[in-house]
C-alpha cells in the first residue's frame, strides 16, 4: 500500500496513517505481526502459514485463494467490504516493525512540475545520468544486486523507479541533488507508464529526435508478467539497450531472444562494478 500514500485524495483520511511492511514476498512474516484483515486485489498471494492468518485474508477481482472469502461486486458493480471493516474493529492493532518516512509520489505530473529544475540540473552537470530501475522484487539472494547497484551509483545520478523493485533500495540514505531526491518513485507497477512519459517529456524539452539520446540507462528487475508488459511498452517506444536481471525471462526462445538482442540491444546483468562502469561509459 506504499503508493496509496502518494495520492493527495487520501490525505483527508487520518486513519491511513502509514504503510505496513515491505515487498510482497515478506508477507509470510509480516501478516502474522499485522494482526488485522488483509484484502488482496491483485496477484502476489503467498500460501499463508496458518489457518489464523488465512481467516483474515479476503480477495476480490482477479485475486483468489482456496479457503479465503472472496468479495464479488453486486449487479451495480458495488462491493460490500463490511466484513473486513468489522473484523478490523475487533482484532488487535498491528505490531510496529519499523518506523521512518520515505518521499515518493513522483508520477509524471509531479516531475513535469519540476521539469525546469531537472533540466537545469542536467545542463549544469549536477545530474549526469538517470537510471530506470523499475520492476519486481523477490526473495532470491541474486536480487541483492540491485541494493548494491543503487548504493554504488555515483552521487550525480538519479534513480527512477516504480513497482516493488524499489524495496531493494528505497530505504538507503542516497540523499538528493539540489533538492531533487536521488530516488524518484512513481508508485506501483502500473505507474511505469509515468516513467515512460517522463522520458518522452525530457526528449521534448531537450529537443532530441531519439529517446535513446537521453542520459537515461535502463536496469530493470524482472520477475513476472507485469514487468514483461513494461518491457514490451518500452520496446514499442523504441527504447534500446535495456538490461534485465537477475536472469532473462525463461520463456524466451532462442529465436525471440536473438531478435531482442540484435534489434533492441537487450542484455542481462553482470557484476555491479562492471555494470556501473558500462552504464557510466567508463
Amino acid at each position: 500500500m506504499l503508493p496509496a500514500h502518494y495520492y493527495p485524495a487520501f490525505k483527508k483520511y487520518e486513519n491511513l496513517a502509514g504503510n505496513y511492511g515491505n515487498a510482497w514476498w515478506k508477507q509470510l512474516d509480516e501478516f502474522a505481526s499485522f494482526n488485522g484483515p488483509i484484502l488482496f486485489t491483485t496477484n502476489c498471494i503467498v500460501p499463508p502459514r496458518s489457518e489464523e492468518i488465512q481467516s483474515r485474508i479476503f480477495t476480490t477481482g482477479a485475486a483468489g485463494y482456496p479457503g479465503c472469502d472472496h468479495i464479488e461486486a453486486d449487479q451495480n458493480g458495488k462491493k460490500d467490504f463490511s466484513r473486513i471493516i468489522e473484523m478490523a474493529k475487533k482484532l488487535n492493532a498491528p505490531e510496529e516493525i519499523e518506523t521512518g518516512s520515505i518521499v515518493g509520489g513522483f508520477a509524471h505530473e509531479q516531475v513535469f512540475a519540476l521539469a525546469d529544475k531537472v533540466v537545469d540540473a542536467v545542463k549544469s552537470g549536477a545530474i549526469r545520468k538517470f537510471f530506470v530501475m523499475a520492476g519486481c522484487d523477490g526473495r532470491m539472494k541474486s536480487r541483492e544486486y540491485y541494493t548494491e547497484f543503487a548504493r554504488k551509483l555515483p552521487n550525480d545520478t538519479v534513480i527512477l523507479t516504480a513497482g516493488c523493485a524499489k524495496y531493494k533500495y528505497n530505504k538507503l540514505d542516497l540523499g538528493d541533488i539540489g533538492g531533487i531526491p536521488r530516488v524518484l518513485d512513481a508508485g506501483q507497477c502500473n505507474d511505469s507508464y509515468s516513467l515512460a512519459l517522463i522520458a518522452l517529456k525530457l526528449k521534448e524539452v531537450f529537443g532530441l529526435d531519439d529517446v535513446n539520446d537521453l542520459p537515461i540507462a535502463y536496469n530493470i528487475a524482472w520477475y513476472e508478467q507485469k514487468a514483461v508488459i513494461v518491457l514490451l511498452a518500452l520496446l514499442y517506444l523504441g527504447v534500446k539497450n535495456i538490461h534485465l536481471g537477475p536472469t532473462l525471462p525463461g520463456f524466451l526462445s532462442p529465436n525471440v531472444a536473438k531478435i531482442l538482442v540484435d534489434t533492441f540491444g537487450i542484455a542481462g546483468i553482470g557484476t555491479v562494478d562492471e555494470d556501473i562502469a558500462l552504464f557510466m561509459g567508463a
